[in-house]
């Protein structure tokens, strides 16, 4: 039997701790009920909070621990359930946390969170040096708070050495099956997936993404930059060119933007080219072709590589799962 702990916080989302602990809990239990089969159940869910205490969700629904932190005998594995957008309140709120989740990883135990939530596993320092990530819309302001942790914003789920991550709230659907598969093979975790109708783990969130944000820094100049990308992203764009009009030498304007906004410029004029590719297959049957000539690509296979790149899906699969109207793209080669 595999101890799991889930741990409650305050001001957080509630699904993100009762969806692990149902997920877990349903492991070896529901299909074998529906098929009137013997109960294997394969976790043992605790439910904890710091200090033992009832939480109150961010919707003000109250959620009762059976313990405290400090009470935790046993556990194999630790889920935190995920927090609202203040960051440093949350932090400051849960601080006792932070040093037990790395006692217990240094003793062996997996942690994981999702969404805001991972920002307990970057601040606790357990994330340095490994991979992360986290809910799209939250990636470049986590690139810029915690820089030691090598953040893939473009994945559902992260593994390095024993910390996971989930991407939004409901990834932590994704997050506990792909736990479930990880710690007790992949017949058990498909057969929990199909007992709750849902799917197996997904591992790509980027099709979700309007990317980039408007990110927050103080450069004026970059937002300048930034601003110009926005409206010229359609026109054959030189970054050299862009650099000389803001007074900077290339070397020093790329530095100035990975910086401020935590990307390359070049990566930050594909993605908006890309979101926009997103909108105009999610609201019209155009051909590839004519999306990708659109939004600055006349090269209809490069297009269709990079769209991939940034999303996981080809463009006609993109159009199918998100698009609109019923009509499809013309079929694509590869």
């Amino acid at each position: 039997m595999i101890d799991v702990t889930v741990v409650l916080v305050n001001d957080g989302y509630a699904s993100t701790a009762i969806a692990p602990l149902e997920v877990f809990s349903s492991a070896g239990v529901l299909l074998n009920a529906f098929a009137g089969e013997a109960p294997q159940p394969q976790f043992q869910v605790q439910v904890a909070s710091v200090d033992g205490r009832p939480v109150q969700s961010a919707h003000q629904l109250a959620v009762s621990p059976q313990t405290s932190i400090a009470e935790i005998e046993k556990t194999d594995l630790i889920v935190v359930s995920a927090i609202g957008l203040d960051v440093d309140g949350a932090i400051a709120a849960h601080r006792p946390l932070l040093d037990w989740l790395c006692q217990w990883n240094a003793r062996g135990a997996g942690v994981a969170a999702a969404c805001a939530g991972v920002s307990f596993l970057a601040e606790a320092g357990l994330l340095d040096g490994r991979r992360g990530t986290t809910h799209w819309a939250l990636a470049q302001e986590f690139a810029q708070r915690y820089p030691k942790v090598d953040w893939r914003p473009e994945a559902f789920i992260t593994e390095d050495e024993g910390v996971y991550c989930g991407g939004g709230i409901y990834g932590v659907i994704d997050l506990s099956l792909y736990l479930v598969e990880k710690f007790c093979g992949h017949d058990i975790a498909l057969d929990c997936a199909r007992s709750m109708l849902v799917e197996m783990p997904r591992v790509n969130q980027a099709g979700f993404a309007v990317l980039p944000l408007s990110s927050r820094h103080d450069d004026p100049a970059i937002r300048k930059a930034e601003e110009w990308l926005h409206t010229h992203f359609r026109e054959e764009v030189r970054l050299e060119a862009l650099a000389a009009q803001l007074g900077m030498s290339p070397r020093n304007f790329e530095r100035r933007f990975k910086a401020a906004t935590g990307m390359k410029a070049r990566s930050y004029l594909q993605a908006l080219r890309i979101a926009t590719a997103r909108r105009l297959l999610e609201e019209g049957a155009r051909s590839v072709q004519q999306v990708g000539s659109t939004v600055g690509y006349d090269d209809a296979t490069h297009f269709r590589a990079l769209f991939k790149r940034h999303t996981g899906l080809t463009p006609a699969a993109y159009r199918a799962r998100f698009g609109r109207t019923g009509e499809s793209l013309p079929a694509e080669r590869g």
